[in-house]
């Protein structure tokens, strides 16, 4: 239906448009001839189309307009009189002989202009016969666009002080009673538009209404721009009339408009000086007209005419004006007893606004506001419209951005009665506004009194209302509260810390998480202001302790990482864990945490030990840090090592494993202290913790060792001496303690490296004995077939840089290495361990160690070996597999023949060439692009050893390749 209704109104506003169009065509032609009589028939009917009742206002006024436009046209005509021949009088009197009151009134509307213009008669005359005759046109849409091209063909010619249609004295008082009829007139007929239609179509009437809202308005443009209205004609003949008309018309939509009309139009110092009148109105408009939004206008440019000079401040006491506007408040707030709570508060919101920016020094003012507030929110519930509580904070903010001093708000009685009406939620919102207040400008709150009026205020941040538990809170949100309370904090100024911890301990209401906030800034602030006082250091942490007793372990995630916080900020204060480890409350601290965030703290320390390279010199330190970090090595309270996250674990016990690294002292006595404290904590860490912490412990214990070489006897008088073999005594112990785990490559790799320790330190027993237990290792627990071929070759490496022991123990080390690599699993690491013993009798540092029959044993036997491979691979695969154990050994009698061994010579080295040539070429080899690319470059070498001459070249040049 609706769609229908819109598509007949784009009909009947085509039809209305096209007959204006045609009869204007033949005005237009009249006008061309000096026409009158048709000039005025086809204007007649031209504007007749103006008397339709069909459309509605938004398509009258489009068709309005195009009437308008040829009325221009129409008037110049009639200014010129040497074109129609009659004067200015006569054509006035003949233009009301048209048939239709609507035609005849335009006409006479578009005349009377030109009338005044002629000055032929006094313009108060002709505008006085206008605005009666148009009382003939009562249609409320006809008779508005009517009246309002009135207003519009006469704006410009009402008679005013130095206008040239000045006449008496009271001819400005005219032009204002005429503006003033006019606009009685509209409103009335724009209020009787509601009536019109249907009521299923209220709502869209009311919208078309408010888009004609601006034809009545302009009536009060015009008047306030008629330069002869001074203040006494506004406040005596103006104001009273226009609001008369307003409350008299009882339309809220009128209402609202008109009021606002009269604050924008007129200017500020006519509405300071009539205040009273103004706001006498506002209780008796009708109680759905958003009186608050008006009153909110007047009082804003009411502030901003105040802030333009100074000069004009004394005006605002003399007429009393915030006590008018609080009181006019208060009278609107008492009328309209259905306004919402909303409402109520953006009256305040805007009287403490107007106060501020007029009164600033006023505090009472600002008092008395928010006791105005108090006194409407008392006996409510807490607030739960949103916009309400927005409001409140609105309203509690503004002070403090006034002020930018929170310290203001402090001494304001009703400013946390008023908190006190908020929600949990928006109280913490506000409290966060005070914080960033007082943030941002600064505020050092000094005195105790000044504090515990400021806690009261933010307790919602310090302590959980009305049984809201932390823990329900977002975890981001509550963050970034603590934070602000923590940074708060630092505005909190004393000399003596201990007067800053006497309010913090006055919180008994504190939830713990936020105590331990506040300590934590605490400790900061002290950190910052006294950082050579340790003992205030420690006396926080103590205060900490203090409200930790009696409690259990901490659950609370976000007051965990607030001790983490506490207990890492020596740390990075000093960047020196020793400090640390000289505070009596800081295990006391630590002691309070669970078993995962003592681990985390744990990870702390160790890491500023590691970022600052700090050097834990003596045995009670170390005892002191380990007992720190106890829940890195060792399980806490029965929790099993396996049951923790394989990777947190492992880089834990990495941690672990450098720190160990990072005890040091010169003093060997001391080391040894040290690593022997390092050892009693590190065994009760259980087997799986054993593999990371022995060995860094073992290579400390190394590093020591190598000091003191040479000392080989017991020094007197020393409960634990610091000698090479008692060490070596230590080092067995902990590498036994490894086959609990078991780790036997890992042992196997410790005991080498002891023994080669041994061998620096001349000690032949030792190192005899720590290489027999590598050997029991490699025999009983290492059956791995990769892990044995590793084991073997570290093994011969290892044997090969031995100088202490005498012939035997070399020979029956050098025979059971030699023995164990022919006996690996797969043939080719049995060659490959083989030929890499030979180097186990030749040594080129070691006088006495020449054995070159034995090399050429260790060859030939690994030659046998690399052809047993062959003939397996070309059993199991049909060919003999690549020729590149054959190449390697090659390569090794290479070596010995350079080094002078005389059992390896040219011949046998021609003969194995030739081998490697005839394998290569034998259809049964499988061709290797690796291998034959290693041979070539084999036979390269030989080649340039030849070319090179001297002696070495002699000695190859028998070599044919």
């Amino acid at each position: 239906m609706m769609i229908n209704g819109i598509e007949d109104e784009d009909k009947w506003l085509a039809e209305g448009i096209a007959a204006i169009q045609h009869n204007a065509f033949y005005m237009h032609r009249a006008l061309d001839a000096n026409n009158l009589r048709e000039a005025l028939k086809y204007s007649a009917q031209m504007l007749s189309e103006l008397r339709t009742s069909k459309l509605s206002p938004h398509k009258y006024y489009e068709l309005y307009m195009r009437a308008f436009d040829e009325l221009r046209k129409l008037e110049m005509f009639f200014k010129d009189e040497s074109r129609h021949g009659v004067s200015i009088v006569d054509l006035y009197e003949l233009v009301q002989h048209a048939g239709n009151i609507l035609p005849r009134m335009y006409l006479l509307c578009t005349v009377g202009s030109v009338y005044i213009k002629s000055k032929e008669a006094p313009a108060k005359d002709v505008l006085k016969d206008l605005v009666e005759m148009c009382r003939g046109v009562q249609h409320p849409i006809r008779g508005l666009f009517l009246r309002s091209y009135l207003a519009q063909i006469s704006r410009d010619k009402l008679p005013d002080v130095g206008s040239e249609y000045e006449g008496d004295a009271d001819s400005v008082m005219d032009s204002v009673e005429f503006v003033l009829q006019n606009f009685t007139e509209m409103n009335k007929l724009w209020v009787r538009l509601q009536h019109q239609g249907p009521g299923r179509v209220r709502e869209k009437l009311e919208k078309e209404r408010s888009e004609l809202r601006d034809l009545v308005g302009k009536n009060l443009h015009v008047l306030g721009q008629i330069e002869g209205v001074d203040l006494g004609m506004y406040k005596d003949a103006v104001l009273p009339r226009v609001l008369e008309q307003i409350v008299n018309c009882s339309d809220d939509l009128a209402q609202y408009y008109l009021m606002d009309c009269i604050i924008q139009v007129f200017p500020d110092e006519y509405h300071l000086q009539t205040l009273e009148t103004l706001l006498g109105a506002c209780p008796q408009l009708q109680p759905t007209v958003d009186v608050k939004t008006v009153l909110s206008q007047l009082m804003e440019r009411l502030s901003n005419y105040a802030a333009s000079s100074t000069d004009v401040l004394p005006e605002f006491l003399q007429v009393e004006a915030f006590a008018k506007l609080s009181s006019a408040i208060g009278r609107v707030i008492e009328a309209q007893v259905n306004m919402p709570i909303v409402g109520a508060i953006t009256l305040y919101v805007s009287l403490l606004t107007f106060t501020l920016r007029v009164h600033p020094d006023r505090l009472d003012y600002v008092d008395q506001v928010l006791g105005a507030c108090v006194k409407k929110l008392s006996g409510k519930p807490k607030l739960e419209d949103q916009r309400a509580k927005k409001q409140v904070v609105a309203l509690l903010s503004a002070p403090l951005e006034k002020y930018n001093d929170a310290v203001m708000a402090l001494t304001l009685s009703n400013y946390p009665r008023v908190m006190d009406h908020l929600d949990n939620e928006t109280n913490k919102v506000m409290a966060m506004v005070i914080i960033e207040s007082i943030m941002k400008n600064y505020t050092c709150i000094s005195t105790a009194h000044q504090v515990e009026v400021l806690f009261e205020l933010i307790k919602g941040l310090i302590k959980d209302l009305d049984g809201t538990a932390a823990d329900e809170l977002d975890e981001e949100d509550f963050n970034e509260e603590q934070n602000s309370v923590a940074r708060l904090i630092h505005m909190l100024y004393n000399d003596d810390p201990e007067e800053l911890l006497k309010v913090i301990e006055a919180q008994v209401n504190m939830p713990i998480v936020g105590a331990i906030t506040l300590y934590v800034s605490l400790l900061t602030f002290t950190l910052r202001v006294h950082p050579d006082r340790l003992d205030y250091v420690d006396q926080v942490l103590g205060a900490c302790v203090k409200k930790l007793s009696g409690k259990t372990k901490l659950e609370d995630q976000r007051a965990k990482k607030q001790v983490v916080a506490l207990l890492s900020a020596p740390l990075e204060k000093y960047n020196d864990a020793v400090m640390a480890l000289t505070l009596s409350n800081y295990p006391r601290v630590m002691d309070h945490l669970d078993n995962e965030t003592n681990k985390v703290m744990a990870m702390v320390i160790i890491e500023s030990i590691m970022k600052n390279y700090t050097c834990i010199s003596t045995a009670h330190q170390v005892e002191v840090l380990f007992e720190l970090i106890k829940g890195l090595i060792k399980d806490l309270d029965g929790t099993a090592a396996d049951e923790l996250d394989e990777e947190d674990f492992n880089e834990e016990q990495n941690s672990v494993a450098r720190l160990i690294h990072m005890l040091y002292n010169d003093d060997p006595e001391e080391l040894l202290k040290i690593i022997c404290t390092v050892k009693k904590s590190i065994m009760n860490g259980g087997p799986r913790r054993l593999p990371f912490t022995v060995p860094p412990l073992i290579f400390s214990a190394l590093r020591l060792i190598r000091q003191l070489q040479g000392q080989d006897g017991d020094v007197a008088g020393e409960a634990v001496p610091a000698t090479p073999k008692k060490i070596f005594q230590i080092l067995n112990e902990m590498i036994e303690s490894l086959s609990a785990v078991p780790s036997p490559e890992l042992e196997l790799r410790l005991y080498l490296q002891c023994a080669e320790a041994a061998n620096d330190c001349g000690l032949e027993p030792v190192a005899y004995e720590f290489f027999t237990q590598a050997f029991v290792l490699y025999e009983e627990e290492i059956a791995d077939s990769k892990a044995q071929v590793t084991a073997i070759h570290l093994i011969t490496g290892t044997l090969q840089r031995f100088n202490v022991f005498g012939v035997e123990n070399r020979d029956t080390l050098t025979h059971k290495a030699t023995g164990y690599s022919a006996k690996l699993l797969k043939k080719p690491d049995q060659c490959r361990a083989v030929y890499a013993c030979s180097h186990l009798f030749w040594v080129d540092d070691q006088d006495g160690i020449k054995d070159g029959e034995r090399v050429l044993l260790c060859l030939k036997r690994a030659l046998r070996i690399a052809n047993a491979a062959q003939q397996m691979a070309n059993v199991t695969r049909g060919n003999s597999g690549p020729v590149t154990l054959f190449v390697e050994i090659l390569n090794k009698y290479l070596y010995f023949f350079e080094k002078g061994n005389p059992q390896i010579t040219s011949a046998a080295i021609q003969g194995l060439i030739e081998l490697i040539t005839t394998e290569m070429q034998s259809e049964s080899t499988a061709p290797n692009a690796a291998s034959d690319a290693f041979f070539a470059s084999t036979l390269r070498y030989i080649q340039f050893q030849k070319q090179k001459g001297g002696a070495m070249g002699e000695k190859y040049d028998s070599v044919k390749v």
